[in-house]
């Protein structure tokens, strides 16, 4: 999947207009409409004398602000510091079409030709100002005139034109169909956005539990995540918590709530440690609020009971959205609104896989058999249409035929099949930079990941560029991620170099076979890579005290190790790590056996 990366936006709105004016009418009451509905407003509250410059604070605001909004109020023109603006705002948004102008009491034929009070301010301008700059807020004010605007008297009530203005915003903010940054246009997800959110009714003031099922790959997180954008305006708190049998399995129910209790408490948020206490104080803060809280891929009960008990946990009118392949353990918890999310139909199946194998809508004419052949198999399974249309791009018919008669000889018929014929595609740096974000990175920075490959590998963005475009790697909030599937492929095809015995396999990241292989000196040439998270239980502990840090002398071509929470002395472990190391963390949350302060090491060669 391919992504453009875009300057983030600090606000969602720059509020543009004359203080003396509306501040404390009409201005404050748009300002607090947006903060309700959740948008990011820079407003200046300041009141700035004549002849200051605009600030460069402000300057800087509108620069990394998505829309603005200007008042155009009678005064408006007078002061030099709304022009000059004004001037800023057109320069960095005309291109965007993010300009909206509100003309109030104001009518906008006299701002575009500068008539009244317009003309009046123009003539004192001209007095004491050079006559180019005047020129130029007179064209800036002629052609903010020119832009779709509200005017204020054509409106009943000032409440019917601020609730207009904050739609717009909502919709030019948030348009209808964008994921996160994604330029993909998602196929098929419009009418299923607009079936769920029927379903939802973010309007309506009863509480409710909603579920999201389907196997693996089919797009539940893509709907939860375009909800999300889409609704949470409506909400006075909303949260979105992701991979939650993820971060259940390697953390906990503990971390899981203090997730939540962070979004929620920001800067308020003191850490709890026990499960009981963390429910009571989600409930606590949360029972008097509108909430949105999306829980994604949940896969145990004790999950949705300790972050999401019952509905009096939340306020009048809360939506509680589950995704999960689990359908019983939604009844279990009493969710009886569920919406199964289907596989594509055969339309939306052909346009998925040819935008992947044709980069256009559909196939070119002598691979439409062919392309309904692997459709038919894919069983109109999202992920695996991607993948699959991935590895076929730019490949000439025999290798289309051959790939349909290797697929149709696998007798399981299973979806790993098809991200397998997609990794088998891969060229060796791809295949191995693919395995190690699967077992180490997935869900870290990416430029932090792209630091640490490039220690091994040259040119390892192209690579996870690559990666992206065929469907193995996507970013979100500028992290590195991947699907479940894909990561269970890529640990899969590592657990298969050797099933037996961890030592020869090239990547180790649980726990108990890392320790087993330290225990018992077993490490070999094979071994590249190391993530070793270990946590405070008394099996662990016993295996840590028979290790022999002499293994990683073993290990001749181990380029990546990272530690937490081992019980050793780091200078007893570095004596015997290999020249082949490229990079090395090390972290301490408990006492070495040398009874040493916590430790904190990373570096790279």
């Amino acid at each position: 999947m391919g992504f453009t990366s875009t300057p983030p936006r600090t606000y969602d709105v720059f509020l543009s207009f004359r203080g003396m004016d509306t501040r404390e009418g009409f201005t404050e009451r748009l300002y607090q409409k947006l903060r309700w509905r959740k948008f990011v407003v820079f407003k200046d509250d300041e009141d700035h004398e004549k002849g200051m410059s605009i600030s460069e604070k402000l300057l800087s605001a509108i620069e990394e602000s998505k829309t603005a909004i200007i008042v155009i109020s009678p005064n408006f023109a007078s002061s030099t510091w709304c022009l000059d603006e004004l001037l800023k705002i057109l320069e960095c948004m005309e291109a965007r079409n993010t300009v909206l102008p509100v003309f109030y009491d104001v009518d906008p034929a006299h701002v575009r030709h500068q008539l009244g009070t317009f003309a009046e301010a123009m003539v004192k301008h001209e007095q004491r100002i050079k006559v180019d700059k005047v020129q130029l807020w007179r064209d800036a004010l002629t052609k903010l005139a020119n832009f779709v605007g509200w005017t204020s008297k054509d409106y009943g009530s000032e409440a019917e034109l601020i609730d207009e203005i904050v739609e717009q915003v909502q919709n030019k903010v948030h348009p209808a169909i964008t994921l996160l940054g994604s330029t993909e246009k998602l196929v098929g997800m419009d009418s299923e956005l607009k079936n769920f959110i029927r379903l939802l009714e973010p309007e309506a003031d009863d509480g409710r539990f909603l579920g999201i099922c389907g196997m693996g790959g089919i797009g539940k997180t893509t709907l939860a995540r375009l909800v999300y954008e889409r609704v949470s305006h409506n909400f006075q708190v909303s949260c979105f918590l992701a991979n939650v049998r993820e971060v259940y399995r390697k953390q906990g129910l503990v971390h899981l709530q203090n997730q939540l209790l962070s979004q929620i408490l920001k800067e308020k948020f003191v850490e709890v440690f026990d499960v009981h206490t963390a429910a009571r104080m989600i409930k606590n803060s949360l029972q008097n609020y509108k909430v949105l809280l999306i829980l994604d891929d949940v896969d145990r009960i004790e999950q949705l009971e300790s972050v999401a008990g019952k509905a009096d946990w939340f306020g009048k009118g809360s939506r509680i959205i589950i995704t999960t392949r689990d359908h019983h353990m939604l009844c279990d918890h009493g969710v009886n609104r569920l919406y199964k999310s289907a596989s594509r139909a055969l339309d939306e199946a052909l346009q998925l896989f040819s935008r992947k194998a044709f980069h256009r809508d559909e196939p070119e004419e002598a691979y439409i058999k062919l392309s309904n052949c692997f459709i038919k198999y894919c069983q109109g399974h999202s992920l695996a249409l991607k993948i699959l249309g991935s590895f076929l791009y730019g490949k000439g018919l025999d290798i289309w035929d051959s790939t349909l008669v290797k697929l149709q000889k696998i007798s399981d018929h299973s979806i790993f099949s098809v991200l397998k014929v997609g990794y088998d595609g891969l060229n060796r740096k791809e295949k191995r930079i693919f395995l190690d974000v699967a077992c180490f990175f997935r869900g870290e920075q990416r430029e932090r990941v792209i630091q640490i490959l490039s220690s091994n590998f040259v040119g390892a963005h192209v690579m996870v560029k690559a990666l992206e475009e065929k469907s193995f790697l996507t970013s979100y909030k500028n992290c590195v991620e991947m699907h479940d599937l894909i990561q269970e492929l890529g640990r899969e095809i590592v657990r298969e170099e050797c099933l037996t015995k961890p030592g020869r396999r090239s990547r180790l990241w649980h726990h108990k076979e890392i320790l087993e292989v330290l225990a018992s000196d077993e490490g070999t040439e094979a071994i590249e890579g190391i993530l070793l998270n270990l946590p405070d239980d008394h099996e662990s502990t016993m295996i840590e005290d028979r290790l022999n840090p002499k293994a990683f002398y073993k290990m001749s071509n181990l380029r990546f190790l990272k530690i937490h929470n081992l019980r050793m002395s780091l200078p007893l472990i570095s004596k015997y790590l290999p020249d082949s190391l490229r990079h090395f963390e090390w972290s301490c949350s408990c006492p070495s056996i040398d009874d040493q302060d916590s430790a904190s090491e990373d570096w790279d060669e």
